[in-house]
């Protein structure tokens, strides 16, 4: 783990791109999926740490007219999904509305639905680490697994350290 800590936190600006479409459609749990052609990485994108990690993410810039530029907390997994097999290294932040948001509990386990952001930019902070990537015994097991990494993001996400309301304003 201290591997990992030495990376955080990591920054990336990139585009939105279509994933697998599984987030939304096996998980109930849709992401925003990162551009590893065309990104801004603090790091590497093929030197990012594989694990699941909390931060914040904000699509576009701010507009008090809609949700644009609105600062998410969000649960983030970097790595090849192991329940799924992938053979390529992705970045798939879920961002998580507040718990007073009609979207926060809209998806089909009660994880947040926001609108489509492809082809947008996405600034993500990913600020700390939670577990590493497992290859879980069935879907129920993963989704138990990521509706804990959304709990766990949000507490973290509300702190008032130096360095988590640094990660929230940039």
């Amino acid at each position: 783990m201290n591997d990992v800590l030495q990376y955080l936190p990591i920054r990336i600006v990139s585009k939105v791109v279509r994933g697998y479409g599984r987030g939304s459609s096996d998980l109930g749990i849709p992401t925003a999926n990162v551009c590893r052609e065309n990104g801004d990485f603090s790091t590497s994108f093929d030197d990012l740490p594989c694990g699941i990690y909390w931060g914040f993410a904000r699509i576009g810039d701010k507009n008090e007219n809609d949700d644009t530029g609105c600062v998410y907390k969000t649960a983030v997994s970097i790595g090849f999904n192991p329940y799924y097999g992938n053979e390529k290294k992705t970045v798939e932040p879920h961002l998580i509305a507040s718990s007073t948001d009609e979207r926060r509990h809209k998806s089909t386990c009660g994880e947040t639905i926001l609108r489509e952001f492809y082809g947008e930019t996405i600034r993500l902070s990913v600020v700390g680490y939670l577990r590493p990537e497992l290859p879980f015994e069935g879907l129920e097991k993963l989704i138990e697994a990521i509706k804990n990494d959304i709990e766990q993001s949000e507490r973290l996400g509300a702190g008032t350290d130096i360095a988590t309301i640094e990660e929230r304003n940039w």
